[in-house]
């Protein structure tokens, strides 16, 4: 959970969530896990919804360069862990993202954004 509300041209305050992991199990990450890496955070409205869709697929197919750049991808949706499982588990060409190479992380409570 977010202590406190970001600010412009400050480091974003940190944040704990239940994420889905590239190769599946769920973990709780911060964002000071991230510590000294520039992170991307992509906020979307909800899972299976075709809202951001190409965004997240194409900046997850683009993550391995960008970790190259020390830099960090994390999706961050209100849906819940236990539905971004299913989401990345169906194909792409069936409406979902398919395989990730980004944590999805879940704020049902809207503290991240």
């Amino acid at each position: 959970m977010a202590s406190e509300s970001a600010k412009t041209g400050h480091p974003a305050p940190n944040f704990n969530a239940t994420a889905v992991m590239p190769d599946g199990p769920f973990t709780d990450v911060s964002l000071s896990d991230y510590k000294g890496k520039y992170v991307v955070l992509i906020v979307y409205s909800l899972d299976f919804t075709f809202v951001c869709l190409t965004e997240i697929t194409a900046l997850s197919d683009r993550a391995e360069g960008l970790r190259k750049l020390n830099c960090q991808v994390i999706g961050a949706s209100v849906t819940s862990h236990f539905c971004h499982f299913p989401w990345i588990k169906s194909p792409r060409k069936q409406g979902s993202l398919g395989p990730m190479s980004i944590p999805l992380v879940s704020d049902p409570n809207h503290t991240i954004a």
